[in-house]
């Protein structure tokens, strides 16, 4: 699996646009983390936790090799292992939160372009149709429940599985406002064997105050919600453990990220350190309040480019969540088509990839 390498020649002309700026990260180490995972996850006989912690390493070292080591011929090895193990684990942007539907969507198109297996393809398609409904919030909850579905079909004693389908029917409702998949969820985390104590400390909250509002009789559940609700409360009062457990995800932070985007690192075609884009978005904004809002268009629409750069490079740079809401309500007010676009952009990073945040909750039907 590690040695599997593809020609090079035709990259820099196959690859989508990526991010301007530097990333505080080893591409060596982050590929030996990858390699210690493997084995890892070898030698303990690839439990579902494990693969989806080598599916974690794999993402980390490709968007290192994209940003950092686009020619290598590593690039190509990774791009290939993360369309071979995300096609695995059924990989879905709304229930997996690690920032990476760019570097899966670029993998995905490499290995559609360049491996001629028809296998490969299909996989690689399938990946495509994933991150490109991002905007598409009815495609997007349909493919998260078909993804978590398998999931649970392939590992049914696994505890992670079955929250990750009531997860992914949660967050389908939350990002369609469709109710029938808050139903779903409901129905599912009444199973027997749905490990209710081990809701996590991120969608957990908003789902037990919806349980709680459904037992309740509140106008917008069903009957059949209520009695769901009801049964899961009782479940989990029997359980007699923490109504929530905290999310911990192994990630390797100490080669990986910094917290913040460094002041002397510059992003999207205007060159734009992270002051830049705070100053700019403000001063688009003092133009929109005397009216100019067509003219300001192009000069916002830039500023969502450099936050868009800003996130695949730094995605957990904590005043992320605040700079896409604000580029969000900012090109609300423009309504260009162009400014429309970059708005439905912004909104699908961050209510699919930052779902969790309080600025994603101010949009979402919480």
């Amino acid at each position: 699996m590690m040695g599997r390498t593809i020609a090079l020649a035709m990259l820099v002309l196959l690859l989508p646009s990526r991010a301007n700026a530097a990333l505080m990260a080893d591409p060596a180490k982050l590929y030996a983390q990858m390699k210690a995972s493997f084995e890892k996850g070898s030698a303990q006989g690839w439990t579902f936790y494990n693969q989806q912690e080598y599916l974690s390493t794999i993402f980390n070292a490709g968007r290192a090799y994209s940003l950092q080591m686009p020619n290598d011929p590593g690039y190509a090895n990774l791009a290939q292992l993360t369309v071979d193990m995300a096609s695995a684990l059924h990989y879905d942007p709304l229930i997996n939160h690690e920032a990476v539907p760019w570097w899966v969507r670029e993998a995905a198109l490499y290995v559609q372009k360049n491996n001629p297996d028809r296998a490969e393809q299909a996989k690689a398609k399938d990946l495509l149709a994933r991150v490109d409904a991002l905007e598409d919030p009815i495609a997007l909850a349909q493919f998260a429940d078909e993804d978590a579905t398998a999931l649970v079909q392939a590992y049914p004693h696994d505890a992670n599985a079955q929250l990750e389908r009531v997860e992914a029917n949660w967050r389908g409702y939350l990002i369609s406002g469709d109710a029938s998949w808050r139903s779903l969820a409901f129905v599912h985390a009444n199973a027997p064997t749905f490990p209710i104590a081990n809701l996590p400390s991120t969608w957990g909250p908003s789902f037990l105050n919806a349980l709680r509002n459904a037992a309740a009789g509140a106008e917008s559940y069903t009957q059949g919600d209520q009695v769901n609700a009801q049964a899961v409360l009782n479940r989990l009062r029997l359980a007699n453990a923490p109504p929530l457990i905290a999310s911990v995800k192994s990630q390797p932070h100490d080669v990986y990220l910094t917290t913040l985007a460094p002041a002397d690192e510059y992003f999207g075609p205007m060159g734009m350190s992270i002051l830049g884009i705070q100053n700019e978005l403000k001063r688009v904004n003092f133009m929109i309040g005397y009216g100019y809002t067509t003219q300001e268009s192009g000069a916002a629409v830039q500023i969502a480019t450099a936050i868009d750069d800003m996130h695949k490079v730094y995605p957990r740079d904590r005043d992320l969540p605040q700079l896409l809401f604000d580029m969000y309500t900012t090109l609300e007010k423009i309504g260009t088509p162009d400014a429309s676009a970059a708005r439905t952009h912004m909104r699908a990073i961050l209510t699919v990839e930052y779902q969790d945040t309080p600025q994603a909750r101010k949009l979402l039907p919480l």
